[in-house]
């Protein structure tokens, strides 16, 4: 079995971050850093240290996991935080912003998932953590496409869940509230505005305080009662 631990702790396991050059899959990445493991950065973005990939191709994401394979051998964690979000209400909006947010949010956990399950399940261990957001439990006004492919992140990751814990890889999400990300600075201010207003805490979170949300799912034994879950730090937008 994979990965000695150290005070229930994910300690020397090596780590897969899709979306890890900026916003919450940065603060994910350097947080497992910090935590002794060894961090393979995949993202759009050309910039040393970052294995460059488009989630949505299905053949530079084969050749981006060979690549993190090649140099670091056993991937123990992947955390799918890859993600693109636009605006545009259902109306107006036209078949390619659909097409394009489906394909990076929800098809590219898809292909990145499933590059990992076999080596995870004949290791007999491995934590995919798949990156969602509370607009996949609620929706959100023009945000119809980005919450869809939220909803199927959620969905594929309590179907996948199922499949594999038998074998000790254990899948689940994460559902944040707004942060501030530059992900969210394309978003208008109206939007943000009003957003804050709902809120219980009265403002957005940072991605700091997300990622360690990833570092529990991926401990032991902090994480390993986790099956198919659905964690929220999200100012209190949502209560399940």
């Amino acid at each position: 079995m994979s990965a000695p631990l150290s005070g229930g702790r994910a300690s020397g396991r090596t780590v897969v971050v899709t979306g890890g050059a900026s916003g919450i899959g940065k603060a994910i990445a350097e947080a497992f850093r910090e935590n002794g493991d060894r961090v393979a950065v995949l993202d759009r973005t050309d910039s040393p240290g970052v294995i460059g990939v488009d989630v949505a191709d299905e053949g530079r994401v084969r050749a981006a996991f060979s690549s993190v394979r090649e140099q670091f051998g056993t991937i123990d964690v992947l955390v799918n935080s890859a993600g693109l979000l636009t605006e545009s209400p259902v109306e107006d909006m036209d078949l390619a912003m659909w097409n394009e947010t489906i394909s990076v949010d929800l098809t590219g956990v898809f292909l990145c998932s499933r590059e990992v399950l076999k080596p995870m399940r004949q290791q007999g261990w491995g934590r995919i953590i798949n990156v969602a957001s509370q607009l996949g439990i609620k929706g959100g006004v023009g945000l119809g496409h980005y919450s869809a492919a939220k909803a199927g992140v959620i969905g594929f990751t309590k179907a996948l869940a199922l499949e594999v814990a038998a074998d000790n890889v254990l899948v689940n999400s994460i559902a944040p509230g707004p942060i501030e990300t530059p992900l969210v600075d394309g978003i208008s201010e109206d939007w943000k505005r009003a957003k804050r207003a709902e809120l219980p805490l009265g403002r957005f979170g940072t991605p700091a305080e997300v990622a360690p949300t990833a570092v529990l799912l991926a401990s032991d034994p902090g994480g390993n009662l986790f099956v198919g879950q659905t964690l929220g730090p999200n100012s209190g937008d949502v209560m399940p």
